[in-house]
């Protein structure tokens, strides 16, 4: 289970996580999705199991639903522009002590609807489970490592629906 930060730690990291995304978001063009860019992250770093929009937006005192929707199903910024920019952030902060890693990441599933959920081994549950995996490749350094890129990896009857080889 991914544990998330109490309300109080989010607002006491909110200039630095802003500072952070300052120039990470920059490809996303316009100030209010550079905003709900900051908003959705909160979302994400805090308690809670589901990080869906509704519960997410729930939990933040200034929660939009509708905007966060937008903002992740509409606004039209380019995904690589920000992960390279983000990139670009982590290496400074980093390099020289640092190194690549490619790995590899499970999220447990209840459903089977999410895309790419297949009964898979799950590495978070250390059994076969419903899960998402993505492969990521990450910065790591001696004590940490951050995520720079990463692909969901879609399983065989995710990508031959009739679940025919192709």
């Amino acid at each position: 289970m991914l544990l998330g930060m109490k309300t109080q730690k989010i607002e006491r990291l909110q200039a630095k996580l802003e500072a952070f995304l300052t120039d990470v978001v920059v490809p996303m063009g316009r100030k209010e999705r550079r905003d709900h860019a900051e908003e959705y992250l909160r979302g994400l770093l805090m308690d809670g199991e589901r990080k869906s929009i509704e519960p997410l937006a729930d939990r933040l005192p200034d929660g939009n639903v509708q905007a966060l929707q937008q903002f992740v199903n509409q606004s039209p910024w380019s995904s690589q522009k920000v992960r390279a920019s983000l990139a670009r952030k982590v290496e400074q902060e980093f390099v020289p002590e640092a190194y690549w890693l490619i790995d590899d990441v499970s999220f447990p599933k209840q459903g089977e609807h999410s895309v790419g959920v297949s009964r898979q081994y799950c590495g978070a549950l250390g059994k076969t489970a419903n899960c998402q995996v993505a492969v990521t490749l990450d910065l790591g350094t001696e004590e940490s490592s951050t995520p720079l890129d990463w692909a969901l990896y879609l399983p065989e009857k995710w990508m031959c629906p009739s679940g025919k080889p192709a």
